[in-house]
């Protein structure tokens, strides 16, 4: 891979000419993932009135999530084995096959095959990108690039459901997929003029297949349990995704061939506790991505539009202290770790509340205000966790970042499923019950964000 490199050999500023480009690049990486995402999200109603498959919704992001979740795990080990260009410019390249076979679909099978392509391409060129932060910019721009690239997720949450509302008003779904099919060829000719070759390392490319499949049972039984009917097995499915992945963990410290960083699930580490705050606070709170617009739509009698931009002030609150505080340096970052998962916390539980019994201007805040928390603290928790891991598994602890947060979004995802039929919410927003068993659906998630808080805290002393 790569040498990563230092302050003493490279610019200081991301708007000098030799960085400029680069980062560029990377954010075209970050978009491809964030903004189909959303995209889709806005086009499955006409996707499904046009090739059916309304009853498997759920697997089209169940899919989409196992593919990104396997591939993001494996580019560190993918980067190693290639080197940075070819690996990258190869995913970019299945991200674009996947987007195709979407576009063509003929029916719902085809389309969730699409869609797990297109999960496995996303995923390893999001990982990717984050591995190159490190190969390509000095330690002491990290934050500020951290920062900048979610103003990235910010715009997606933006752009992205009305770039696919406009697909959709026009019945021409299929489109919105042949756009990202010709960003990804962009992208895969960037990569392979600006990207260096970097060097392999044959002695480290072997696939962890035991990892992979503990990986594969675990996530696949949590993208389960949020569209089964009977909130018995999705609790049973929940559980057994849960421990899959931490069966994967535990087989990852017992081998030479890992999958992720050993000190993964280690929390005398900084990797350890980082990737568990990065897990957590995910998880705590993605059942506010996932209800929060049906919450907003059936209590305020909100257009989908509206609800969409309440519901962006997650992001927009992220990328503002993201911007205003990424350039903290190095020795004062463990405040805003501490800092900012106690706002996290403090979002969550404002939001639950919000969500579930106040008005539309009340929701917004509560939002903003746990976007905030992850705007205060994700880079610098990313920093900490990435440099608390040996040299020669950089690379593996890029990698895990974004991992170990759609890792996190998927059993949150899935947790707020299950959750959520048994509460009596499985084929809609019952007004009867939002206001009390809606905050208790969203409340429910918080002890995770106490885990967030506790592993954040300990990280800032490390």
């Amino acid at each position: 891979m790569q040498p990563r490199m230092t302050s003493s050999d490279a610019p200081t500023r991301l708007v000098d000419k030799a960085l400029a480009p680069r980062f560029a690049l990377l954010c075209l990486g970050i978009w491809l993932n964030a903004a189909d995402t959303l995209v889709t999200a806005t086009i499955m109603p006409s996707v499904a009135r046009e090739i059916g498959g309304y009853q498997y919704f759920g697997w089209s992001v169940a899919a989409y999530l196992t593919g990104s979740i396997v591939a993001g795990a494996c580019s560190g080990k993918l980067s190693m084995a290639l080197g940075l260009r070819t690996a990258t410019a190869l995913t970019g390249l299945v991200y674009a096959i996947g987007c195709a076979m979407s576009a063509l679909a003929p029916e719902f099978v085809t389309f969730i095959l699409g869609r797990l392509i297109q999960g496995l391409g996303a995923g390893a060129v999001v990982a990717l990108c984050y591995v190159a932060i490190t190969a390509l910019f000095p330690e002491s721009l990290w934050p500020r690039v951290y920062g900048a690239v979610a103003g990235v997720w910010g715009a997606a949450t933006l752009l992205g459901p009305m770039l696919g509302g406009l697909f959709a008003a026009a019945g021409f779904w299929r489109g919105a997929f042949w756009l990202f099919v010709i960003q990804a060829i962009i992208f895969v000719g960037a990569v392979l003029v600006m990207l260096p070759a970097g060097k392999r390392d044959e002695g480290r490319s072997r696939i962890p297949t035991l990892q992979l499949v503990l990986l594969v049972v675990g996530v696949s039984l949590i993208g389960a349990a949020g569209i089964v009917a009977s909130p018995r097995w999705a609790v049973v499915l929940a559980i057994g995704g849960v421990v899959g992945m931490a069966a994967m963990l535990a087989a990852n410290t017992r081998t030479h061939d890992r999958l992720l960083p050993k000190s993964a699930a280690d929390l005398r580490t900084a990797t350890g506790l980082g990737l568990l705050t990065i897990f957590a606070c995910e998880a705590a709170v993605i059942g506010f991505t996932v209800y929060g617009p049906a919450f907003i739509q059936a209590r305020h009698d909100a257009s989908p539009l509206t609800a969409g931009y309440v519901t962006g002030a997650i992001a927009a609150g992220w990328t503002l202290c993201a911007m205003v505080f990424g350039h903290t340096p190095a020795d004062k970052d463990g405040r805003l770790v501490r800092l900012g998962a106690g706002v996290i916390l403090l979002g969550a539980l404002a939001s639950a509340w919000a969500v579930a019994r106040s008005g539309l201007v009340e929701i917004t805040l509560a939002f903003g205000v746990l976007g905030c928390g992850f705007g205060l603290a994700h880079a610098f928790i990313a920093r900490r966790a990435i440099a608390g891991a040996p040299s020669e598994e950089q690379a593996m602890a890029s990698s895990a970042v974004p991992t170990a947060q759609l890792i996190g979004g998927a059993a949150g995802s899935a947790g707020a499923g299950a959750m959520a039929n048994v509460l009596g919410f499985s084929h809609g927003i019952d007004l009867s019950l939002a206001a009390t068993h809606g905050l208790v659906l969203f409340a429910a998630f918080t002890p995770l964000a106490v885990v967030g808080f506790a592993a954040a805290w300990k990280l800032g002393r490390s």
